[in-house]
């Protein structure tokens, strides 16, 4: 999977919106990354069925698998590093040590892009 959206040099966060989201365990075997991304997909299906039918036991189900899926990849939970970082997920990252490698990011953007 080749993802489209810049990942910060330590390769612990891809970046949407401003906004830092922790990426998957990278020691983690390709195998077993699939096969918990396909379990987050179905998950994720389920939630939007369960939406669906209005079904709020159904919905409350599927989010708990998702959030299982997610903890598994390491994209939520303890943090998958070991040099003591905090956990940034979900932060802005100009509010991050990232800020100054973020805004190079934007500056080297060209206009219209």
């Amino acid at each position: 999977m080749t993802l489209q959206h810049p990942v910060t040099p330590d390769g612990r966060y891809f970046v949407v919106r401003g906004r830092l989201w922790r990426l998957a365990d990278p020691r983690l075997s390709n195998e077993t990354k699939t096969a918990l991304v396909s379990e987050l997909m179905a998950a994720r299906r389920a939630v939007k069925e369960a939406r669906g039918r209005h079904d709020r036991a159904g919905e409350a189900a599927a989010r708990e698998a998702v959030d299982v899926a997610k903890r598994s990849l390491g994209e939520r939970g303890p943090v998958w590093w070991d040099d003591g970082a905090p956990d940034l997920n979900r932060h802005m990252a100009r509010n991050t040590p990232y800020a100054e490698w973020f805004a190079g990011l934007r500056r080297r953007r060209k206009p219209g892009q």
